[in-house]
């Protein structure tokens, strides 16, 4: 299935421009039709800068003065969002739809990505979390019931899927994630499958051996290299994921969401957590 419809969720932090050139160029590779949604919502820095005036008695004209200040900034920063998507979308010849989201993101955004093949957001702030300590970012991976595109908030990435590396250990969900990002894979110039440890997935899923992975992608298509890691101690799997990721030059990688609670996830610390925590680059991942 090819990649036709993509969803990228924006909002007035500094990293959105980021986060909306790199989903166009992404759409660009794959000539599809792009969906930029502003969330419009105060940052908690405001919501707890009109707390405290709310708390000191301001006076009336005071919060009123603060809200239309806010209420202007984040204008301002959606139709400067909204200018920068017309541009590219008029340089690349791309379909571009702008939209407004007025509603609770945590409620509304899940609805939005399963109309979508595949949504990208920014990875949130744990300051950006929501009231039950989860970042929001992480939660749509569980909720979307789509793959999602996570972009780190911090650093600089001038492309998206020219060259993708795929964390594979042979579970149920590398495997969903791996289907999903078929179409990017078709499409790459590049991709480099990493296995960390694999003789300890061949027995604990009775994996099949690493080439026969490579020959599935191979009949759609893609000539992958094997990138083998061995000796990798558990709780620094996913920062050797991503040092070989990066050290291979991939500007994107796809990997599987696993769990299934967020107790769980809190108590096994898994690779997946460890991932969003210390993320460096791009990561597409399906639950």
């Amino acid at each position: 299935m090819a990649l036709k419809d993509l969803l990228v969720c924006v909002d007035r932090s500094e990293h959105s421009p980021v986060c909306l050139r790199l989903a166009v160029d992404l759409a660009r590779r794959n000539g599809s039709s792009l969906t930029a949604l502003y969330i419009r919502e105060w940052s908690p820095d405001q919501l707890a800068h009109r707390n405290t005036a709310e708390l000191a008695c301001r006076p009336l004209a005071d919060l009123e003065e603060l809200r239309g200040a806010v209420e202007e900034s984040i204008d301002r920063a959606a139709l400067q969002l909204r200018r920068q998507l017309e541009q590219l979308a008029a340089r690349y010849g791309l379909q571009v739809r702008w939209q407004l989201l007025e509603e609770a993101p945590g409620v509304v955004l899940p609805q939005y990505a399963r109309y979508a093949d595949l949504c990208i957001l920014s990875v949130d702030t744990p300051a950006e979390s929501t009231s039950a300590g989860h970042r929001f970012s992480e939660e749509m991976l569980f909720t979307a019931g789509r793959p999602v595109l996570l972009v780190p908030a911090a650093g600089q990435f001038s492309q998206l899927g020219a060259h993708v590396a795929v964390a594979w250990n042979s579970s149920r969900a590398a495997a969903r994630a791996l289907n999903d990002a078929l179409p990017l894979l078709e499409r790459s110039e590049r991709t480099t499958v990493i296995a960390i440890n694999p003789d300890d997935f061949v027995t604990s899923h009775n994996a099949l051996p690493l080439p026969s992975l490579l020959e599935h992608l191979g009949r759609h298509g893609v000539s992958a290299q094997l990138l083998r890691v061995d000796g990798v101690p558990a709780a620094a799997v996913a920062d050797r994921l991503q040092e070989q990721a990066i050290a291979a030059g991939a500007d994107l990688m796809v990997a599987g969401a696993h769990g299934h609670t967020w107790l769980q996830e809190i108590l096994l610390g898994s690779v997946t957590r460890d991932l969003l925590a210390r993320l460096r680059l791009p990561v597409m991942m399906s639950h």
